[in-house]
């Protein structure tokens, strides 16, 4: 089984490489730091899982979940399993409406991991024990509008929320200033929200990002 790990921690990314590939039937094929390289990287090797931290810098796992379901070949898309700190069913429930197939939490045993994966890779959803009220069928949203957002715009709402300067963003996404400025006001429009602080608090209330990624 070919697998993509994907989270923006080295040490805790690196010492469950050396737990996976202590299996005789794991290899990894690839790591990534941020959402925006597991995509990319997901394209590039084709894994055929990928274990997703949520929170990550630059483009969160939600998201980047979404672009590598979105862009995969038709029948080809990895199975995904989330990897998260928060035990909050709101993520979760993002997480499998994004496409991902488990969600596991980081304090649990390394049996349990490959118990998810033996799921996932048998076409059933994998939740964590210990997560409360989880409904597989949910949205993720909430009420309040996160569900009105185009990928596009949850992705420049995040560089926002995270300090990035509107050059730079556009730098990132390989668009021009113009565009995103069109995109912000546009999310501030359906959001009525005002202030790039109004959309920071925001992105971090609906998971979009955190305030340790605000902080890097």
């Amino acid at each position: 089984m070919r697998v993509l790990i994907a989270d923006d921690h080295q040490m805790f990314r690196q010492g469950l490489r050396l737990l996976l590939e202590s299996q005789p039937d794991i290899d990894i094929v690839a790591e990534a730091s941020d959402g925006r390289s597991a995509a990319q990287l997901a394209a590039q090797h084709a894994p055929d899982l990928v274990v997703m931290d949520v929170s990550m810098p630059d483009l969160n796992g939600i998201d980047a979940t979404r672009q590598i379901i979105a862009h995969a070949p038709p029948g080809k898309a990895p199975k995904i399993i989330a990897l998260s700190a928060y035990s909050d069913a709101h993520y979760a429930e993002q997480m499998l409406a994004a496409g991902a197939s488990g969600y596991v939490l980081k304090h649990s045993t390394f049996p349990e991991m490959m118990e998810a994966l033996a799921a996932v890779t048998a076409g059933k959803t994998y939740l964590s024990p210990t997560l409360p009220n989880v409904k597989p069928g949910a949205t993720g949203g909430s009420t309040e509008g996160s569900g009105k957002l185009s990928p596009r715009e949850r992705e420049i709402l995040q560089l926002l929320a995270e300090g990035k300067a509107m050059k730079e963003i556009a730098s990132v996404l390989g668009v021009s200033i113009k565009t995103v400025e069109t995109h912000r006001r546009t999310m501030m429009s359906k959001l009525g929200l005002y202030s790039v602080a109004e959309l920071t608090k925001y992105a971090i209330r609906e998971g979009v990002t955190s305030l340790e990624m605000r902080a890097k």
